[in-house]
């Protein structure tokens, strides 16, 4: 009598590794494609201050933010609040980002393409006329479909 030394033939161990293998291959897909998905961001928490100056300026500083933000995402406007409810001027960070000379400027003082703490924005009341306590800055974060207002605050009247 022979005896038989194998102990699974090489179809069964064949077809037994594939199946472990594609066991194994799905569920590190399924843990994987959990940790993938796009969970929503908590929105960015932001502190301004604002600072009038002798020269017909306002400074308004990023005190405190809970994350870097980009520039791209955040829109900026001047309202006028006496009644009027308009918007006396508005664009893009990205628009006046690093710019001198004009009327809003946005600077970075880390230059690291990101609004974070310490960043300032630099607004000319005097040109833009909004030096006499009727009027706030806002900061929008989102896209034309998922806007959120950052911050708002009230610029105060200039400095005689």
């Amino acid at each position: 009598m022979q005896r038989d030394d194998e102990a699974v033939s090489p179809v069964i161990a064949t077809v037994l590794l594939l199946a472990i293998t594609v066991l194994l291959t799905s569920m590190v897909f399924i843990m994987m494609s959990t940790t993938l998905d796009s969970t929503e961001k908590a929105n960015p928490k932001i502190s301004l201050s604002v600072r009038s100056l002798s020269n017909g300026y306002h400074v308004i500083t990023v005190t405190s933010i809970d994350q870097p933000i980009d520039p791209l995402r955040v829109n900026w406007s001047i309202n006028n609040i006496s009644g009027q409810s308009s918007v006396d001027s508005q664009g893009l960070v990205e628009e006046i980002y690093g710019t001198v000379g004009t009327n809003v400027s946005f600077h970075d003082r880390d230059a690291g393409w990101s609004i974070t703490k310490g960043d300032y924005f630099v607004i000319n009341c005097e040109n833009l006329d909004c030096g006499k306590g009727f009027h706030s800055f806002k900061l929008v974060h989102g896209s034309q479909d998922d806007r959120i207002v950052l911050k708002e605050i009230k610029i105060p009247a200039l400095e005689s």
